[in-house]
């Protein structure tokens, strides 16, 4: 029997619409604008410009920052700040930052910030003396909190950036002695330094460096990181001292990790002497050089620990 014509054509339009549904989403949903917007200005031409992250149902890709509603900068969405440079001397200027998603949705603009660059002065070549006395004291399992006391400059400081594994990591104004670093991991070894800087964009040398480890997360299992890391360089030699962590047997395998990438594995023979350790390795002589270092320990069961804490070092 022939079918109706009316019944031919709504299965046609159903099996279209089924094919319809079954292909991606788009996505149309843009991401939250960013929130904590501030802007500092370091010198006579630059500006620092820092937010809190956005989010988004799919995940942010990047953010946008604009001057006077002109895009200067298109940055990753692991990056929370950027110095914005090549500015006027003593005028003021004004930012926003946007976030993006994959599917390029825009956010709103963030509310719009005031930031006036610092009058240009005569050539200033001295650096600001050491902050000094840093502490970090952990905020939970995802944040810290760090204090010093104030360096010193014969012109006058104009900010302080905050240094994690020797990367900067936040800025705040020449007036504070304190910054709230967030975004950390639960359970986690970090450490921080802390460097002076005057409106020549003279730095000072680094503080003393402060290692906290978060809260861990309920449940997890304890932190294995080596401990008490000092590193010392001389004239083609670095120096290592620090504390295995306790893991109810013998550690006798540390990896050593410089500038970020696996450098040697460390091996003790026979039962490593109690207490702390040391190790000394040759690096080229070239004076200013500098090196990061960190370890992490072999385990009883065999895996590697978590890492030490990270120290950077420059050569005399």
């Amino acid at each position: 029997m022939q079918r109706p014509l009316a019944a031919s054509l709504l299965t046609v339009a159903a099996l279209a619409l089924a094919a319809c549904s079954g292909g991606p989403e788009k996505d149309t949903h843009s991401p939250t604008a960013p929130t904590g917007v501030t802007a500092s200005a370091g010198s006579a031409s630059t500006v620092h410009v820092m937010w809190s992250a956005a989010t988004d149902d799919r995940g942010v890709t990047g953010y946008e920052v604009y001057r006077q509603g002109r895009k200067v900068k298109d940055l990753p969405a692991t990056t929370l700040m950027v110095d914005i440079v090549n500015l006027a001397p003593a005028t003021p200027y004004t930012f926003t930052v946007r976030a993006r998603d994959a599917a390029g949705n825009r956010s709103a603009p963030s509310p719009p910030v005031p930031a006036t660059t610092l009058a240009a002065t005569a050539r200033d070549r001295t650096p600001p003396t050491t902050p000094r006395a840093l502490r970090a004291t952990p905020a939970g399992s995802r944040a810290a909190t760090l204090t010093w006391t104030p360096a010193r400059d014969d012109t006058r400081i104009t900010a302080y950036d905050v240094y994690q594994a020797d990367a900067r990591v936040h800025t705040v104004p020449g007036t504070a002695t304190t910054a709230r670093i967030t975004g950390l991991r639960p359970g986690t070894v970090y450490s921080f330094t802390v460097r002076a800087r005057d409106a020549a964009e003279n730095s000072s040398p680094d503080s003393n460096p402060a290692d906290l480890t978060t809260t861990p997360a309920p449940g997890a299992a304890p932190n294995t990181a080596p401990t008490n890391l000092k590193a010392i360089a001389t004239e083609g030699e670095i120096t290592l001292t620090w504390t295995p962590p306790g893991t109810g047997a013998p550690v006798k395998e540390h990896q050593l990790y410089l500038n970020e990438a696996f450098a040697t594995t460390i091996i003790w023979g026979a039962d490593p002497p109690p207490g702390p350790a040391t190790y000394t390795f040759t690096v080229p002589t070239t004076p200013g050089t500098r090196y990061s270092v960190k370890l992490r320990a072999r385990l009883p069961d065999g895996t590697w620990g978590d890492f030490s804490a990270q120290r950077t070092v420059v050569v005399p």
